[in-house]
């Protein structure tokens, strides 16, 4: 506190010097008799007090402003630096309150982000356990009913343990797919990129899932269906990885398509890229949605999606191999009409 007093009194006494300088000086320049020697002295001893009042506001201003570089800019500036920006620019407060208003905006949005991390973080463990949960509980009823003397009835042991068999496959399913998400997301994944057809790969995805579409009743469809088979399209792309984005893309839409509904697959020629298209005339999807179905675990409808059956992981894993092969995907979509994945690779 003693320190604060002592600088107060400092700046004080200078003020006060300078205005005794100057009203000496002219009250020297004004006696006239004394003429030419006052006149001196006075103008000499208000000059040297104003240059003393510069250097110490000069001091004062750097003394101030000095911690706000180091703290709030974190900055590393020297005195000799700052005094130079002093000296050369005429609107140095403005300028350190862009910086300041810059930091402090940078800072929100990070700040914003950490809590939205954070929720996604809270969602995600609170998904992975309920995922998990479901088949773990499900294998722990069955043996302990079996082991309560229901292994000995034949006309439901292998029932149970069929059942117990199904909830212990979906429990793998998960656990892979989360270890080919961490892949995804650490880099630790290596794309075997080489010439492929894209029409020859779409056609055998196709195939292996024809059964699953025909018990829904769902049409699918390779471009126009014409009875000209499709010529070749050729992209460079990781063969084994896209194959898993038509099948995770293809799934989805048959498990929330509607029944006697359709789905199609094209290709359009973009320059040097060809945009794929995946489409069907199903369910749909609302807006408010739209964002988040790429997120690990997010189900539209929690019910009717554990009804069907998956890990909820499909289309988190479609858009790392996608962002993997540096494009993007898309969705265009509304309840009711139908969807649209969209995805480009570059031609071959």
């Amino acid at each position: 506190m003693s320190g604060f007093k002592i600088k107060t009194i400092t700046m004080a006494s200078v003020t006060a010097g300078v205005v005794t300088g100057i009203a000496s000086g002219l009250g020297a320049a004004a006696a006239g008799a004394g003429g030419g020697m006052c006149t001196v002295t006075g103008i000499f001893t208000a000059a040297t007090c104003f240059g003393i009042t510069q250097l110490v506001m000069r001091k004062f201003v750097i003394y101030k402003l000095k911690p706000i570089y180091q703290v709030v800019l974190a900055k590393d500036i020297k005195t000799s630096e700052l005094e130079n920006r002093i000296t050369h620019t005429d609107h140095l407060v403005h300028e350190i309150e862009g910086e300041i208003s810059v930091w402090a905006e940078k800072n929100r949005r990070e700040i914003d982000q950490l809590k939205k991390n954070e929720k996604y973080r809270k969602e995600y463990v609170g998904n992975v356990s309920h995922e998990m949960k479901t088949p773990i509980f499900n294998i722990q009823g069955y043996i302990s009913t079996l082991l309560d003397g229901a292994l000995e009835d034949p006309a439901i042991n292998r029932i149970y343990l069929e059942r117990a068999e199904r909830s212990i496959d979906r429990l793998v399913n998960i656990v892979n797919d989360l270890e080919e998400i961490s892949k995804l997301e650490s880099g630790m994944m290596v794309l075997k990129l080489e010439r492929i057809d894209l029409t020859a790969l779409a056609r055998d995805t196709v195939e292996s899932v024809e059964m699953d579409a025909a018990r829904r009743g769902i049409r699918l469809i390779l471009g126009n269906q014409s009875a000209v088979p499709m010529p070749p399209v050729y992209v460079r792309a990781d063969k084994h990885y896209i194959s898993q984005v038509f099948i995770n893309l293809l799934t989805n839409s048959i498990k929330y398509g509607s029944e006697g509904g359709f789905t199609k697959i094209s290709f359009i020629d973009l320059f040097d890229k060809v945009m794929v298209e995946v489409a069907d005339n199903g369910v749909g999807i609302s807006k408010e949605n739209i964002p988040r179905v790429f997120e690990r675990f997010y189900r539209t409808d929690k019910s009717r999606s554990r009804e069907q059956g998956g890990t909820g992981l499909g289309l988190s894993i479609v858009k790392h191999i996608i962002e993997a092969h540096n494009e993007s995907i898309t969705l265009r979509s509304e309840p009711g009409k139908g969807s649209t994945f969209s995805f480009s690779l570059s031609k071959a």
